[in-house]
């Protein structure tokens, strides 16, 4: 298999593709009122998973990119304090960094002078290939929760 393939492989995958649910799909629609709500039998809200997938991808991310990272502390860290968000602009905030991120991964993936298999200079093994493929696998997790969340809470038709 080339590069190319495999990176467009790689980028359907990133983009939502396959058996994958897009970012923009599973928060469509949210009411506001339900961005904090809790329902029985799920762990997280809606903002603690929204704001947990950003903050992941995001480290993600930089390590991916940027030598002088440093994540947050695991895994206090990589979730928000409260349930809620603390205002509309927040939930924005996070919804549009979410995507320029998640953006900022396909551009990453599908940038041909990008070695997918070299390792990273200042990880201890990794390769862009298997950070991508992480955003793709913990974000598809996420997601889905997020959908069963909706689903408890009455807020998501098939």
């Amino acid at each position: 298999m080339s590069d190319e393939v495999l990176r467009e492989h790689v980028l359907y995958v990133l983009n939502g593709g396959g058996a994958h649910l897009g970012f923009d799909q599973a928060i469509g629609g949210l009411k506001p009122e339900l961005r904090g709500a809790k329902a029985d039998g799920c762990s997280h809200t809606a903002w603690r998973l929204v704001e947990h997938l950003r903050i992941c991808q995001w480290d993600i991310l930089q390590f991916s990119i940027n030598a002088n990272h440093v994540s947050p502390e695991f895994p206090i860290g990589l979730w928000p304090p409260t349930d809620g968000p603390p205002n509309e602009k927040a939930w924005d905030a996070c919804v549009e960094a979410f995507r320029t991120d998640a953006q900022a991964m396909v551009d990453l993936m599908a940038d041909p002078n990008t070695d997918l298999f070299a390792p990273i200079p200042h990880g201890d093994g990794q390769t862009i290939l298997r950070e991508a493929l992480l955003v793709a696998d913990h974000n598809a997790y996420h997601l889905g929760q997020l959908v069963f969340l909706r689903r408890c809470l009455g807020d998501w038709s098939d």
